[in-house]
């Protein structure tokens, strides 16, 4: 598959921490992920599913291989651009959910739309609202993460992770 259906192309994706032991994460991982596409990566604990999801999501470089996503390739961006290309189009939902703490529910939705930079801020204001809300949780826009259930800080940081409609959302341990 190429063209513009497919959103995400790894080939021969290898990560190694080096060191006077080398540790191998993932080794010559080939992953084709077409627009709309969903997909599971299973495996025992330490088994790299989450190494794998941080290479997916640009938060890492490989060792070797290269990561093409939308078309672009990956591999040689500098931090910068990197940076532009997560927040374009990947949403990333972690196991943690490392809302700002001083910042509202709202605020935190609406973060990655303001370094966009796309929408008017009573725009941003509003599609966070109509994110929230969808997920249940208009009602504690304005409520501090610490304010908050597990579950509920959890559906911010998925409703953060939609702010851009991005055509990629990465999920670890979503359950």
């Amino acid at each position: 598959m190429n063209g513009p259906e497919l959103l995400v192309c790894a080939r021969g994706v290898t990560r190694i921490l080096p060191g006077p032991v080398p540790v191998t994460l993932v080794r010559d991982i080939d992953l084709d992920v077409a627009r709309g596409e969903l997909i599971s990566i299973v495996g025992p604990s330490g088994s790299g599913k989450s190494s794998l999801l941080y290479l997916l999501g640009l938060l890492d470089q490989p060792t070797s291989g290269e990561i093409s996503l939308d078309g672009r390739l990956t591999t040689g961006l500098g931090t910068h651009a990197l940076a532009r290309l997560r927040l374009e189009k990947i949403g990333f939902v972690f196991q943690f959910h490392f809302l700002l703490q001083e910042f509202t529910a709202l605020e935190n939705v609406t973060l990655p739309m303001r370094k966009l930079g796309r929408l008017s801020p009573s725009a941003q204001n509003a599609r966070a609202m109509d994110i929230l809300d969808e997920l249940g949780m208009a009602k504690h826009a304005n409520r501090r993460p610490d304010q908050l259930s597990g579950g509920e800080r959890q559906r911010v940081a998925i409703a953060r992770s939609l702010a851009n409609d991005p055509p990629m959302i990465l999920a670890d341990e979503p359950t």
